[in-house]
């Protein structure tokens, strides 16, 4: 363990200070400054000897978070990333992205503030980096066995990692034009740099693994082609069907889905050229979402100079503090103040959208909306309590239902749950043989953190289909794969 009385001597959280809002928001970099090494190492030490650490179940990676915690406190940086990298092959992603829901069931939460997890894991990454200390593992010989992981994505990535390292032959494909999938274009450069993936991608080509960016699975080559090619096929596509709000108006230009302002946003930082760009410079914003989607848009509309920004809510606000009905271990739903939310902009909820209005160009003016109302259990608009909000650009932040369906499903011939989710087994191997689905293709819509886990896992259920036997680690258990085979 770490320092035996540190959670007794340091009793509240410490963690890096945010850019200041003026100065941030004139650039796309991260909002964090630089960690300071003392206080890291205080409160790694706060890390407790809680007898049975929740934090690891809490973890769907079950990350050794006492043990890196321990190391980092005792200054042994390199050992604590050795201990990190055992179960997550990419903590530079999940120390910037994940909710850490290994806080939320860290022992010293009960009575205090949690250990700041999430921020020593980055730091311990950043570290290594830094250091030198990440260097390829390549395999010490090779199966001759070859692998196609369709999406770059963490899953996908994880999978090929894991399989590149197990001596397999591994081809990543990506249809977009550079490797990453959504950390790469739906995830804006404030909360994650992209340096910090093309770190990671130099290390896994000198290990092996192969990327053929620009490659559309079922357009430019066929799954029937692929399948033919490869071994062992895995898909990591993601779940990236926007959820659509079908109201009148919802044709009027001006209205898009998140995901199509966000990726153009983040083409146009890397450097692109984006004809027609969607921008929100000099207009009134309203974000339709109040989840990670939702703050992103709320940020990349700040940095491109919008003259107002609102974010509706169809839910209740939710209270400060843990409620009774959520308590410790599980993860609770809790008011959160992101970085883009202490920017700037409105924060509305029970707020139901009922039309986009349009003004003669059949460009949108303005959002009727109205007060949310609970009607046998449906969140329905109350009735006489319509008002207007002006608005020339409207970003729909309302989540993902699940996979593209086009070619796995026509091509592929791949079963679907009815929560429309790629079906597969406790194998993660879906209805074809030698395919196996990994990710939110499989799960749903889920967290970085459950997206690698499930990477890793598949990987291993791969290795085992092809040699017979595995070596490779398995996070997950075979109830949560299940979960995408749940009926809706």
């Amino acid at each position: 363990m770490a320092d035996p009385k540190g959670f007794l001597k340091v009793t509240e959280r410490e963690l890096p200070a945010r850019r200041p809002v003026p100065v941030r928001i004139m650039d796309w970099k991260e909002v964090y400054e630089p960690g300071d090494s003392a206080v890291l190492r205080r409160q790694a030490g706060r890390c407790m000897d809680c007898g049975i650490p929740f934090c690891h179940k809490g973890c769907p990676l079950g990350n050794l978070i006492p043990e890196w915690n321990d190391l980092m406190w005792r200054g042994e940086g390199r050992a604590a990333i050795e201990r990190l990298h055992a179960t997550n092959n990419f903590p530079e992603f999940t120390g910037r992205l994940c909710p850490a829901p290994c806080e939320d069931s860290c022992v010293l939460g009960i009575n205090q503030p949690a250990v700041t997890i999430k921020q020593v894991e980055v730091s311990i990454i950043d570290q290594a980096f830094g250091s030198g200390w990440v260097e390829p593992e390549p395999p010490e010989r090779l199966t001759g066995k070859t692998i196609a992981v369709v999406g770059s994505g963490p899953a996908g990535l994880a999978a090929a990692q894991q399989l590149t390292r197990a001596g397999h032959t591994v081809a990543v494909y990506e249809r977009d034009d550079r490797i990453g999938g959504l950390m790469r274009y739906g995830i804006p450069d404030f909360k994650m740099e992209k340096r910090h993936i093309e770190m990671r991608l130099r290390q896994m080509r000198d290990e092996g693994t192969r990327f053929r960016a620009g490659v559309q699975i079922g357009k430019d080559i066929s799954w029937d082609e692929l399948r033919a090619r490869y071994d062992a096929v895995v898909v990591a596509t993601g779940s990236t069907v926007p959820r659509e709000l079908a109201i009148p108006g919802r044709d009027l230009a001006g209205v898009h889905f998140a995901m199509e302002y966000l990726v153009e946003s983040n083409h146009a930082v890397a450097g692109d050229a984006v004809p027609n760009q969607i921008s929100a410079e000099g207009k009134h914003v309203i974000v339709i979402g109040g989840g990670d989607t939702g703050a992103d848009c709320i940020g990349t509309a700040h940095r491109q100079g919008a003259l107002s920004v609102t974010n509706l809510a169809i839910g209740k606000q939710p209270p400060a503090e843990r409620p009774e009905h959520q308590p410790w271990p599980t993860t609770p739903t809790i008011f959160e103040v992101s970085s883009a939310h202490e920017e700037g902009g409105e924060r509305e909820y029970l707020a139901s959208t009922v039309e986009f209005l349009s003004n003669n160009a059949g460009e949108v003016r303005a959002l009727l909306v109205a007060e949310t109302d609970f009607v046998d259990g449906r969140r329905v608009p109350k009735k006489g309590t319509e008002r207007e909000i002006p608005a020339d650009l409207v970003l729909i932040a309302m989540g993902f239902t699940g996979p593209e369906r086009e070619w796995l499903d026509e091509q592929l011939g791949a079963g679907f749950t009815g929560r429309g989710n790629v079906e597969r087994d406790a194998e993660y191997q879906s209805t074809v043989p030698g395919v196996f689905v990994a990710g939110d293709a499989g799960r749903g819509q889920s967290l970085i953190v459950w997206a690698i886990a499930e990477g890793r896992a598949a990987a291993a259920s791969v290795d085992r289909y092809l040699m017979g036997e595995t070596q490779l680690p398995s996070p997950v258990a075979p109830s949560d794969v299940a979960i995408g085979l749940q009926p809706a």
